[in-house]
């Protein structure tokens, strides 16, 4: 029998505000039950109500290894050059829950070694790495709806396969971008990339005025911002220089070559959070921000626990921030959240989060999204 009603015996107003209170992570069972929920939860109107009703959450979303290191049996068919198996983990702030989605279909091994991970809407788009079988860099692209809960293959990225690019994501235009990085023969790069989740189509930018090697991408006040990296010629010698792409204009502005970066560092942990702030955990154990219109003045923001200092990630969205790393390389893995709100900052207290096992391994990349 054709059901009509979201559920039966109510109207479908209330019904619809059901499922609008429903935690994120039970929307693939919902989509699962009947075709009428289906259209519903894939509609954007449903988000846009979900969001405009105050009852959309933020979710970040990590890429870590398993915590045990994963040996190869000594008959086994693979060889795992890797010891570490990665995977993508999904954390609430609002209530501490983790929970992970499925595997990649015809992944076995994990996710892609130093991939790259940007949300676009409802969906996470994993991009490049290398195969943690032989270690080569690979072209890759796989999209994951967090709704359907459904795994597919997009368009491969173009051009030389790099590794260590920076990646980011404009969410309202559903596009990816991606810039620098290495080739395969260790060369900086300066060639750019827009990928169209929607479209699953790849279109190609103009290159940076600057190869970057391990370099950031963050979004924000409509540019692609490319933050620090290094020429092929001075490996590891982190510049302060950041390039944006301006999206109306199509074209590359002049090199910022100070003030955007407060220290000569990696980029890694260099976030961009609410209202288009920046911010960045530096090397003097403090979270430091940089507003738009600020003019280039770095502002302390909160010191780190003295549990975080080395292999810092951090995520940011509109009220928060989230740091994980150890106290040490090779450390224990510990993770904090700063609630931002709408408090001063002088009353800004970190808050532990609790890492189940399952998800206390090393963490490479991260995003956020808000569903």
């Amino acid at each position: 029998m054709e059901i009509s009603e979201l559920i039966p015996g109510l109207p479908d107003e209330i019904g619809r505000e059901c499922l609008l209170r429903l935690p994120f992570d039970a929307f693939r069972t919902a989509h699962a039950v009947c075709k009428i929920w289906k259209h519903d939860v894939e509609s954007p109107t449903f988000h846009r109500l979900r969001k405009s009703a105050g009852l959309s959450r933020p979710v970040v979303a990590l890429v870590l290894s398993d915590p045990p290191p994963i040996a190869a049996a000594a008959n086994a068919k693979c060889y795992f050059p890797s010891p570490l198996l990665y995977r993508i983990a999904l954390f609430e702030p609002a209530t501490g829950a983790w929970s992970s989605p499925p595997m990649i279909p015809g992944c076995p091994h994990g996710l892609p070694l130093f991939c790259q991970l940007a949300a676009v809407g409802r969906e996470l788009v994993v991009i490049g790495g290398w195969d943690p079988r032989t270690w080569a860099a690979t072209d890759e692209v796989h999209v994951y709806d967090l709704v359907s809960g459904v795994w597919r293959r997009g368009a491969r990225m173009p051009g030389p396969r790099r590794s260590f690019f920076a990646c980011t994501a404009a969410a309202e235009r559903r596009v990816v971008f991606v810039a620098g990085g290495h080739d395969e023969s260790k060369n900086a790069l300066r060639s750019a990339l827009a990928y169209d989740v929607a479209a699953d189509a790849w279109v190609p930018l103009p290159d940076m005025v600057r190869p970057r090697d391990e370099c950031r991408g963050v979004f924000a006040g409509g540019a692609f911002r490319v933050v620090g990296g290094y020429p092929t010629e001075a490996q590891g010698q982190f510049s302060r220089s950041v390039e944006a792409f301006d999206l109306a204009a199509w074209r590359w502005g002049a090199v910022e070559e100070r003030g955007r970066l407060e220290e000569a560092a990696s980029p890694r942990a260099c976030v961009v959070g609410g209202e288009g702030k920046l911010y960045m955990c530096g090397e003097a154990g403090e979270v430091t921000v940089l507003e738009e219109g600020g003019e280039g003045r770095w502002q302390r923001l909160a010191e780190l626990p003295r549990d975080l200092r080395a292999a810092l990630q951090m995520v940011a969205w509109e009220e928060g921030l989230m740091v994980l790393g150890s106290g040490v390389h090779g450390g224990t893995q510990v993770a904090y959240v700063l609630d931002l709100g709408h408090q001063e900052r002088k009353g800004l207290k970190w808050r532990k989060v609790e890492l189940p096992r399952e998800y206390s391994g090393h963490v490479h990349a991260g995003c956020c999204f808000q569903i």
